[in-house]
Protein backbone atom coordinates (compact mmCIF):
# COMPACT_ATOMS: atom_id res chain seq x y z
CA UNK A 1 0.00 0.00 0.00
CA UNK A 2 1.32 3.44 -0.94
CA UNK A 3 1.90 5.67 2.05
CA UNK A 4 0.03 8.98 1.80
CA UNK A 5 2.25 11.97 2.49
CA UNK A 6 0.79 14.32 5.09
CA UNK A 7 0.47 17.80 3.51
CA UNK A 8 1.96 20.78 5.32
CA UNK A 9 -1.03 22.74 6.55
CA UNK A 10 -1.30 25.71 8.87
CA UNK A 11 -4.27 27.88 9.77
CA UNK A 12 -5.02 31.59 10.08
CA UNK A 13 -7.70 32.47 12.57
CA UNK A 14 -8.38 34.99 15.34
CA UNK A 15 -10.43 38.17 15.23
CA UNK A 16 -12.01 39.92 12.21
CA UNK A 17 -10.61 43.23 10.96
CA UNK A 18 -7.28 42.30 12.57
CA UNK A 19 -5.02 41.65 9.59
CA UNK A 20 -5.85 38.10 8.47
CA UNK A 21 -6.45 39.20 4.86
CA UNK A 22 -3.31 41.34 4.99
CA UNK A 23 -1.30 38.42 6.35
CA UNK A 24 -2.65 36.15 3.61
CA UNK A 25 -1.76 38.79 1.03
CA UNK A 26 1.82 38.85 2.33
CA UNK A 27 2.16 35.07 2.60
CA UNK A 28 0.90 34.45 -0.92
CA UNK A 29 3.92 36.35 -2.28
CA UNK A 30 5.91 33.25 -1.40
CA UNK A 31 5.59 30.87 -4.38
CA UNK A 32 5.73 27.89 -2.00
CA UNK A 33 2.57 29.02 -0.17
CA UNK A 34 -1.13 29.19 -0.91
CA UNK A 35 -3.19 31.56 1.23
CA UNK A 36 -6.29 33.71 0.96
CA UNK A 37 -9.23 35.21 2.80
CA UNK A 38 -11.66 33.01 4.73
CA UNK A 39 -12.25 29.78 2.80
CA UNK A 40 -15.41 27.63 2.89
CA UNK A 41 -13.47 24.57 4.10
CA UNK A 42 -14.14 25.10 7.80
CA UNK A 43 -17.85 25.67 7.26
CA UNK A 44 -18.16 22.61 5.01
CA UNK A 45 -16.40 20.44 7.58
CA UNK A 46 -18.65 21.78 10.32
CA UNK A 47 -21.78 20.95 8.35
CA UNK A 48 -20.49 17.48 7.55
CA UNK A 49 -19.72 16.82 11.21
CA UNK A 50 -23.29 17.72 12.11
CA UNK A 51 -24.64 15.49 9.32
CA UNK A 52 -22.52 12.58 10.56
CA UNK A 53 -23.36 13.07 14.23
CA UNK A 54 -25.68 10.88 16.30
CA UNK A 55 -28.53 13.26 15.40
CA UNK A 56 -28.58 11.61 11.98
CA UNK A 57 -30.10 8.14 11.51
CA UNK A 58 -27.25 7.35 9.09
CA UNK A 59 -24.52 7.98 11.68
CA UNK A 60 -24.52 4.26 12.64
CA UNK A 61 -23.12 3.49 9.19
CA UNK A 62 -20.21 5.94 9.44
CA UNK A 63 -17.14 4.91 11.41
CA UNK A 64 -14.68 7.36 12.96
CA UNK A 65 -12.15 6.52 10.25
CA UNK A 66 -14.76 7.20 7.56
CA UNK A 67 -15.54 10.56 9.15
CA UNK A 68 -11.85 11.38 9.06
CA UNK A 69 -11.58 10.32 5.42
CA UNK A 70 -14.66 12.33 4.41
CA UNK A 71 -13.36 15.49 6.07
CA UNK A 72 -9.92 15.03 4.54
CA UNK A 73 -11.61 14.44 1.21
CA UNK A 74 -13.24 17.87 1.38
CA UNK A 75 -9.94 19.49 2.25
CA UNK A 76 -8.05 17.63 -0.48
CA UNK A 77 -10.67 18.45 -3.11
CA UNK A 78 -10.66 22.16 -2.29
CA UNK A 79 -6.87 22.41 -2.25
CA UNK A 80 -6.24 19.88 -5.01
CA UNK A 81 -4.10 22.15 -7.21
CA UNK A 82 -2.02 23.34 -4.25
CA UNK A 83 -1.46 19.76 -3.12
CA UNK A 84 -0.46 18.77 -6.64
CA UNK A 85 2.19 21.50 -6.55
CA UNK A 86 3.27 20.43 -3.04
CA UNK A 87 2.58 23.89 -1.64
CA UNK A 88 2.28 24.76 2.04
CA UNK A 89 -1.36 25.56 2.71
CA UNK A 90 -2.67 28.33 4.96
CA UNK A 91 -6.42 28.03 5.40
CA UNK A 92 -8.18 31.02 6.92
CA UNK A 93 -11.33 30.83 9.00
CA UNK A 94 -12.37 32.36 12.33
CA UNK A 95 -13.88 29.07 13.50
CA UNK A 96 -10.54 27.24 13.60
CA UNK A 97 -9.78 28.47 17.13
CA UNK A 98 -12.88 26.62 18.32
CA UNK A 99 -11.84 23.47 16.44
CA UNK A 100 -8.38 22.79 17.85
CA UNK A 101 -9.12 19.13 18.70
CA UNK A 102 -10.29 18.53 15.13
CA UNK A 103 -7.23 20.28 13.66
CA UNK A 104 -4.90 18.18 15.80
CA UNK A 105 -6.61 14.95 14.73
CA UNK A 106 -6.48 15.77 11.02
CA UNK A 107 -3.21 17.73 10.88
CA UNK A 108 -1.00 16.80 13.85
CA UNK A 109 1.79 19.21 12.87
CA UNK A 110 -0.41 22.22 12.13
CA UNK A 111 -0.02 25.57 13.84
CA UNK A 112 -2.50 28.43 14.05
CA UNK A 113 -1.67 32.09 13.48
CA UNK A 114 -4.26 34.19 15.29
CA UNK A 115 -4.64 37.80 14.21
CA UNK A 116 -5.71 40.04 17.10
CA UNK A 117 -6.53 43.68 17.67
CA UNK A 118 -8.05 45.85 20.36
CA UNK A 119 -11.79 45.13 20.12
CA UNK A 120 -12.62 48.84 20.15
CA UNK A 121 -10.61 49.34 16.96
CA UNK A 122 -12.26 46.29 15.39
CA UNK A 123 -15.66 47.90 16.03
CA UNK A 124 -14.32 51.18 14.71
CA UNK A 125 -13.17 49.44 11.52
CA UNK A 126 -16.56 47.83 10.91
CA UNK A 127 -18.28 51.15 11.57
CA UNK A 128 -16.07 52.94 9.04
CA UNK A 129 -16.94 50.40 6.34
CA UNK A 130 -20.66 50.77 7.03
CA UNK A 131 -20.42 54.54 6.78
CA UNK A 132 -18.43 54.32 3.54
CA UNK A 133 -21.32 52.42 1.96
CA UNK A 134 -24.34 54.62 2.85
CA UNK A 135 -26.43 53.42 -0.09
CA UNK A 136 -25.99 49.72 0.72
CA UNK A 137 -27.60 47.56 3.38
CA UNK A 138 -24.79 45.33 4.62
CA UNK A 139 -25.63 41.65 4.90
CA UNK A 140 -23.42 41.48 7.97
CA UNK A 141 -26.42 42.75 9.94
CA UNK A 142 -29.96 41.50 10.33
CA UNK A 143 -33.05 43.64 9.88
CA UNK A 144 -33.15 46.46 12.43
CA UNK A 145 -29.56 46.08 13.62
CA UNK A 146 -28.30 48.81 11.30
CA UNK A 147 -30.30 51.48 13.13
CA UNK A 148 -27.45 53.07 15.14
CA UNK A 149 -23.81 52.53 16.01
CA UNK A 150 -25.01 51.10 19.33
CA UNK A 151 -27.21 48.46 17.73
CA UNK A 152 -24.49 47.65 15.20
CA UNK A 153 -21.74 47.09 17.78
CA UNK A 154 -24.12 45.16 20.03
CA UNK A 155 -25.00 42.86 17.12
CA UNK A 156 -21.35 42.32 16.15
CA UNK A 157 -20.40 41.40 19.71
CA UNK A 158 -23.07 38.70 20.06
CA UNK A 159 -21.75 35.25 20.98
CA UNK A 160 -22.80 33.74 17.66
CA UNK A 161 -21.87 36.75 15.53
CA UNK A 162 -18.78 37.79 13.61
CA UNK A 163 -16.84 39.46 16.46
CA UNK A 164 -18.30 37.74 19.52
CA UNK A 165 -17.93 34.22 18.13
CA UNK A 166 -14.35 34.82 17.03
CA UNK A 167 -13.49 36.39 20.40
CA UNK A 168 -14.92 33.46 22.36
CA UNK A 169 -13.21 30.90 20.13
CA UNK A 170 -9.87 32.68 20.48
CA UNK A 171 -10.21 32.81 24.26
CA UNK A 172 -11.05 29.11 24.37
CA UNK A 173 -7.95 28.23 22.33
CA UNK A 174 -5.73 30.68 24.24
CA UNK A 175 -6.36 28.91 27.56
CA UNK A 176 -6.49 25.38 26.15
CA UNK A 177 -3.95 22.60 26.65
CA UNK A 178 -2.88 23.07 23.01
CA UNK A 179 -2.24 26.82 23.30
CA UNK A 180 1.44 26.37 22.40
CA UNK A 181 0.30 25.77 18.82
CA UNK A 182 -0.99 29.35 18.68
CA UNK A 183 0.87 32.47 17.61
CA UNK A 184 -1.10 35.65 18.29
CA UNK A 185 -0.09 38.55 16.02
CA UNK A 186 -1.22 42.03 16.94
CA UNK A 187 -2.43 44.07 13.95
CA UNK A 188 -0.66 47.24 15.04
CA UNK A 189 2.71 45.51 15.37
CA UNK A 190 2.26 43.72 12.03
CA UNK A 191 1.64 47.02 10.24
CA UNK A 192 4.40 48.88 12.09
CA UNK A 193 7.15 46.26 11.75
CA UNK A 194 6.09 43.83 9.02
CA UNK A 195 9.56 42.47 8.25
CA UNK A 196 10.34 41.69 11.88
CA UNK A 197 6.91 40.15 12.48
CA UNK A 198 7.07 37.98 9.37
CA UNK A 199 10.53 36.82 10.44
CA UNK A 200 9.07 35.67 13.76
CA UNK A 201 6.16 33.96 11.98
CA UNK A 202 8.56 31.97 9.79
CA UNK A 203 10.57 31.09 12.88
CA UNK A 204 7.42 29.91 14.66
CA UNK A 205 6.49 27.73 11.67
CA UNK A 206 10.03 26.39 11.29
CA UNK A 207 10.27 27.61 7.70
CA UNK A 208 12.98 29.39 5.75
CA UNK A 209 12.29 33.13 5.46
CA UNK A 210 11.16 34.54 2.13
CA UNK A 211 12.02 38.19 1.28
CA UNK A 212 8.55 39.73 1.06
CA UNK A 213 7.86 43.06 -0.65
CA UNK A 214 5.94 45.13 1.89
CA UNK A 215 5.63 48.02 -0.56
CA UNK A 216 3.61 45.98 -3.04
CA UNK A 217 1.10 43.75 -1.31
CA UNK A 218 -1.95 43.31 -3.51
CA UNK A 219 -4.96 41.24 -2.57
CA UNK A 220 -8.71 41.78 -2.66
CA UNK A 221 -11.95 39.81 -2.93
CA UNK A 222 -14.25 42.40 -4.49
CA UNK A 223 -16.82 39.87 -5.68
CA UNK A 224 -17.26 38.45 -2.17
CA UNK A 225 -17.52 41.93 -0.63
CA UNK A 226 -20.07 42.96 -3.25
CA UNK A 227 -22.16 39.91 -2.36
CA UNK A 228 -22.23 41.14 1.25
CA UNK A 229 -23.01 44.71 0.12
CA UNK A 230 -19.93 45.74 2.09
CA UNK A 231 -17.36 47.10 -0.36
CA UNK A 232 -13.79 47.21 0.94
CA UNK A 233 -14.19 44.48 3.55
CA UNK A 234 -11.36 42.39 2.07
CA UNK A 235 -9.20 44.88 0.20
CA UNK A 236 -5.55 45.14 1.20
CA UNK A 237 -3.66 48.40 0.66
CA UNK A 238 -0.53 48.09 -1.46
CA UNK A 239 1.89 49.36 1.20
CA UNK A 240 2.00 47.77 4.63
CA UNK A 241 1.97 50.64 7.09
CA UNK A 242 0.31 51.75 10.29
CA UNK A 243 -1.82 54.88 9.93
CA UNK A 244 -2.82 56.43 13.29
CA UNK A 245 -6.32 57.84 13.40
CA UNK A 246 -8.99 59.03 15.79
CA UNK A 247 -11.87 56.71 16.51
CA UNK A 248 -15.33 57.45 15.15
CA UNK A 249 -17.01 55.51 17.96
CA UNK A 250 -18.74 57.43 20.78
CA UNK A 251 -16.43 57.59 23.85
CA UNK A 252 -18.58 55.25 25.94
CA UNK A 253 -18.52 52.54 23.27
CA UNK A 254 -14.78 52.86 22.72
CA UNK A 255 -14.16 52.51 26.47
CA UNK A 256 -16.55 49.57 26.69
CA UNK A 257 -14.64 47.51 24.15
CA UNK A 258 -11.10 48.70 24.91
CA UNK A 259 -10.53 46.56 27.99
CA UNK A 260 -11.19 43.15 26.42
CA UNK A 261 -7.66 42.34 25.22
CA UNK A 262 -7.11 39.31 27.48
CA UNK A 263 -4.04 38.26 25.48
CA UNK A 264 -2.04 41.22 26.81
CA UNK A 265 -1.69 39.20 30.01
CA UNK A 266 -0.68 35.69 29.01
CA UNK A 267 -0.59 34.22 32.52
CA UNK A 268 -2.16 30.79 32.44
CA UNK A 269 -1.53 30.33 28.72
CA UNK A 270 1.26 28.73 26.70
CA UNK A 271 0.31 30.71 23.59
CA UNK A 272 3.00 32.64 21.71
CA UNK A 273 2.37 36.36 21.25
CA UNK A 274 3.73 39.10 19.00
CA UNK A 275 2.28 42.30 20.40
CA UNK A 276 2.52 45.14 22.85
CA UNK A 277 0.17 46.98 25.12
CA UNK A 278 -1.20 50.01 23.32
CA UNK A 279 -2.07 53.34 24.87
Amino acid sequence: MTKVTQPTVHFISGLPRSGSTLLAGILRQNPLFTAGMSSPVGGLMNQLLQSMSTNSEFSVFISEQQKRDILMGVFSAYYNSALQENKIIFDTNRLWCSKLPLIIELFPNAKIICCVRNIAWIMDSFERIVRKNPFEVSKIFNSGELATVYSRTEALSGGNRIVGFAYNGLKEAFYSEEAARLLLVDYQILTQKPKEVMGLIYQFLGLKYYPHDFENVEYSEEEFDSFLNTTGLHTVKRKVEFIPRKTILPPDLFTKFSDLSFWENNQGSAANIIGAKTQ
